[in-house]
Parts: C-alpha cells; structure tokens; sequence
C-alpha cells in the first residue's frame, strides 16, 4: 500500500517550511538562541503562525479553527524542527487538544477561540507532573493556560495562578520555566485515563515528527557540504565509508517520517494499532535524530564543531526532545509489551 501526503497536505508543509526560509531563517534562530534572557518567543513568527493558522490546526472549525487533524499537524511539527524554529506551537496545541478532548463546553468556548487565534499561548506540563511545582515547562513564562495532571485527570492552570522562574537549558531555540502552582487548577471534566492517553499519544507524536524534521534537515545540510568540501582533490562525501553511512541514514530518515506519518493517521482515525504505531514511530525519530545530529557535527570537520556553525542547535533540540514521552529504549520497552508480551505461551 502507497501511504503518503495528499497535493494538499505537501502545498501545506511547503507553505509552512517557505514562510520559515524566508522570514525565520537560521540567522533569526541564532537571535533567539544568543539572547538567553529573552524569552525565546518571537514575536513576528507567533504573528506569521496565527495569521496561517498553525496554532488552529486541531481547533474544531466551530470554535475558529480549521478542523484539520493529526496528520497536518505532523507536517507543521515537521517544518518546524527542520527549521529548529523556536515558540510555543506545540505546548499551544496540546492546551487546544485537552481543552477540546476533555473540556466542557464552557471552557472549549472560553479557550479554544483564543488559542486557535493565537491570542492566547498554551502549555502542557510534563509528563506526570501535578498542581504544586512544575519544572520544565516548555514556555511556561508566556503560557496563559497551562494543562497539568491532577490525579488521575486534567486540570487548567490559568497565567494567574502561578508564577514562573526561567530555567536553563543546552537547547537554546526553547525556553523552559518551572511553575509554583497556587491552588489545584479547573478540572477538565471529561478527563478520563483513556483521554489522558490520546492526549500522550497526540504530544508523542508531535514531538516525533519535530525530530523527524531536524534528522532529515541535518542529513540534508551535510549531504550538500560534504559533495562540495574537498580533500587530495575529491569531494569528502566520495569516499566509501562516508559515503555507505550517509545512504544508511537516509534509509533511517525516510523510515522513521513514515513512521511518524503513519501514526498520525492512526492516532487520528483510532486503528487498533494507533498505540504500536506511536512507540514505533518516537523509537524511530529519536534514534535516527541522534545520528542525523551527531553525523552532521563529524562530518562537517573541525566547523561542525564550532559555535559559529549551527550544527549545535540541530544537535542540542534532537538531545532534548529525544527524552520528552519516552526515550528510544522505553518506547521499545512499549513495543515489547504491545507485541512480544500479548502472544500466548
């Protein structure tokens, strides 16, 4: 079976990858990424992402979105990690989703408007946190609304309610902040451990497809310096071994944005397999974004190595998002479960 994007989904992820190369390019990334103080949210790219609706993607049409799915949402994720763009897309999304799986229809009116339009800014806390302290929220210091565990459930925390404090990390295009929580927050009524799920399912995927974008992105860069950069008289990506392991990453690249695809679709469309293809899929982008990385800083010489190039923020945003939802060896751990655990003895 041919499984692939439509005409419409490939106009789509040219349009979101166009706009990033012509008006957010690696120069502006550097701005970001060399201003530790600033809050790491551009406000020229949030306005360019709402105005073509990336914030909107999942928002049902009767509350001002576009009512798209997970699939174009994975192309969005994509471009942006090709780009290794910075902002709160993600966390603003995932908000969206909780609010929309599980909110009543008070708080879906109340937010998803704003958060499809961008006027509001979202995010979700880890994995397992709870009301009290939050530490590493992905652009926490700018959320207003932030979707954490309480209990068994979800709840909304409201900008008011808490209190952020910038903290570092070795990925300079994200800002992090840990949050001191006041109170308990607004449940989301329907909450259930089966929702909790697909809104982990959602956020895996979306954070695969980010890696996907910046393995293919980073194999892509290196393949173009190594056919130019030469040495005894011949370009360097000539030479058999660097040759055979680049062929082997293209094969690992192009694997895993199936994967990633093809899990999207899955989540969205509610195949028993959804659950196998998530795991399968952030296995893959998480492996193959870790070598993609670390061959673009060796095989770009004495350079890839240096704060000049910018090899390190591909390296340093695959670093971090390879761990979010599970890392490689969890995620295989799931498969095991999903598959070799389920055959009978």
């Amino acid at each position: 079976m041919f499984f692939a994007l439509t005409d419409d989904q490939r106009e789509f992820d040219a349009a979101v990858r166009g706009y990033l190369a012509e008006r957010f390019d690696l120069e502006a990334v550097r701005g970001v990424v060399e201003d530790p103080a600033g809050d790491g949210h551009p406000a020229s790219l949030w306005k360019a992402a709402a105005e073509q609706g990336w914030p909107a993607v999942l928002v049902p049409e009767e509350h001002e979105g576009l009512g798209l799915g997970l699939v174009e949402a994975q192309v969005i994720a994509r471009a942006l990690g090709a780009g290794v763009a910075p902002g709160p897309w993600r966390g603003t999304v995932l908000a969206a989703e909780a609010i929309r799986l599980a909110g009543s229809p008070e708080q879906q009116a109340a937010w998803l408007p704003r958060l499809a339009s961008g006027e509001a800014v979202g995010a979700l806390a880890p994995r397992g946190s709870a009301p009290g302290t939050l530490p590493a929220v992905e652009y926490g210091a700018v959320a207003d609304v932030v979707v954490v565990r309480s209990g068994e459930g979800l709840a909304l925390v409201e900008a008011s309610a808490f209190s952020a404090t910038p903290q570092g990390s070795y990925d300079g295009t994200a800002r992090l902040a840990s949050l001191a929580v006041d109170g308990t927050g607004e449940a989301l009524p329907g909450a259930t451990a089966e929702i909790v799920a697909e809104l982990t399912a959602r956020a895996t995927v979306l954070v695969a497809a980010d890696l996907v974008g910046i393995a293919r992105e980073a194999l892509s860069r290196t393949v173009a310096y190594d056919r130019d950069r030469q040495q005894f008289g011949v370009p360097v990506g000539s030479f058999q071994a660097i040759k055979h392991a680049l062929a082997d990453l293209h094969v690992g690249v192009t694997m895993a944005e199936h994967a990633a695809l093809y899990a999207a679709h899955a989540v969205d469309a509610g195949l028993p397999d959804a659950a196998l293809a998530v795991a399968v899929a952030k296995a893959k982008a998480g492996d193959v974004a870790l070598d993609a990385t670390a061959a673009m800083i060796q095989y770009h010489g004495g350079i890839g190595y240096t704060w000049e190039h910018e090899a390190h923020f591909f390296y340093k945003r695959a670093k971090r998002l390879a761990g979010q939802f599970g890392d490689s060896d969890a995620q295989r751990a799931r498969i095991a479960e999903l598959t070799i655990d389920t055959v009978p003895a």
